[in-house]
């Protein structure tokens, strides 16, 4: 591998485009030197903010694109308007070119997951990619897929997540095998639908030798840190992540509240400043930024739209460790001894433009 990581960035997706993306580039570059960039946006709004940051702009390429792929376009729309002229394919293709090793976008998440799978396609043997995130645990951090690559999943597709998601804890957590959980209404053998029945049956009888199948976790086993890693579709595990951002926030409300309803209260917090502060870092989503999509031919990050500059950098963080410890060799390992489901078994659910998560 080549002593440098080079990463392409769609420098205009996102809420704030480049006052967010270059500020965050060059955090992950600070903290990893042998990044190098490729830009892809408006240049001249590029070359403005980086005169503020020689540092970035020492370690960058610039290419120009006119075309800028909305928050609120369906995939399809994005597709038709985008393909190879806008930021976002043109950071994915640079990747399919070889002359960048992952992207990053923080942009519109449907269109990102629609060109990275017309531009790079999926792995041989992968029916569909899925998004992998980072989740904060009582233990520490899970890996959770999919959270909305797309709606329903057959039990070979639910088995190939489980392979592929290991592939991912491998790299993150640095565990040759992971435990891996699906995710279910019970935890008895005879609870839930066909697909993940079947999925457990295939995963429970193969023995994988990249993963150590736990069996099915809960709702509340994703907090606890149960497994290491946590499997499901891209429905429910789109709901459970946007449920679990809105209880930190509701928490965070309700903290700050009390903290603000009297003079008693405000001194035990000054008292307990240290306990809050490290329940804040606990719970700040910037520091689990970045979906990894899994199963395609390239590494590429899904960075939430709205982030800040520290998010961004996250979402960076995210992509240079997944080249630089080789995760597309890593899932092709594992996928060539990967667990089959007994023929017929399932069902897939094709891809629609209603099937895109929020950005």
């Amino acid at each position: 591998m080549s002593s440098t990581v080079r990463i392409a960035l769609d420098v205009m997706g996102g809420d704030h485009g480049p006052d967010i993306v270059l500020p965050g580039a060059e955090i992950a570059l600070i903290r990893h030197p042998d990044i190098q960039y490729v830009l892809f946006g408006d240049e001249a709004r590029i070359r403005e903010i980086l005169a503020r940051h020689p540092r970035l702009a020492a370690a960058s390429r610039i290419v120009h694109t006119d075309v800028v792929v909305r928050m609120d376009d369906k995939p399809s729309q994005a597709l038709r308007r985008g393909r190879r002229v806008s930021s976002m394919w043109r950071a994915i293709d640079a990747v399919r070119l070889g002359d960048a090793d992952c992207a990053v976008s923080a942009g519109n998440t449907g269109a990102l997951m629609a060109m990275a799978k017309v531009n790079l396609k999926t792995m041989a043997g992968i029916d569909r990619p899925a998004i992998a995130c980072l989740w904060p645990t009582m233990r520490g951090e899970s890996v959770v897929l999919d959270v909305g690559a797309s709606i329903g999943a057959s039990a070979q597709h639910l088995v190939d997540m489980a392979v592929m998601g290991a592939a991912m804890a491998r790299i993150v957590f640095d565990i040759e095998q992971p435990t891996v959980g699906l995710l279910n209404i019970g935890v008895e053998e005879i609870k839930g639908v066909e697909e993940v029945k079947d999925a457990a049956t295939a995963l429970r009888e193969a023995s994988h030798p990249g993963l150590a199948y736990h069996g099915f976790v809960e709702g509340d086993d994703i907090g606890r840190g149960t497994v290491d890693v946590v499997v499901t579709e891209g429905f429910s595990g789109n709901i459970a992540l946007k449920t679990a951002e809105g209880t930190a926030k509701q928490v965070a409300d309700y903290l700050r509240a009390a903290i603000n309803r009297s003079f008693m209260a405000k001194i035990g917090y000054v008292l307990a400043r240290g306990a809050f502060r490290a329940l804040r870092e606990k719970l700040d989503p910037r520091k689990s930024n970045g979906g990894v999509f899994l199963g395609l031919n390239g590494v590429v990050i899904k960075s939430h739209g709205g982030t800040d500059a520290e998010g961004f950098a996250s979402a960076v963080d995210i992509g240079y460790d997944m080249v630089r410890y080789q995760l597309l060799s890593r899932i092709a390992a594992g996928m060539n001894n990967r667990p089959q489901v007994g023929a017929g078994v399932g069902r897939a659910v094709p891809v629609t433009d209603e099937m895109q998560v929020s950005s």
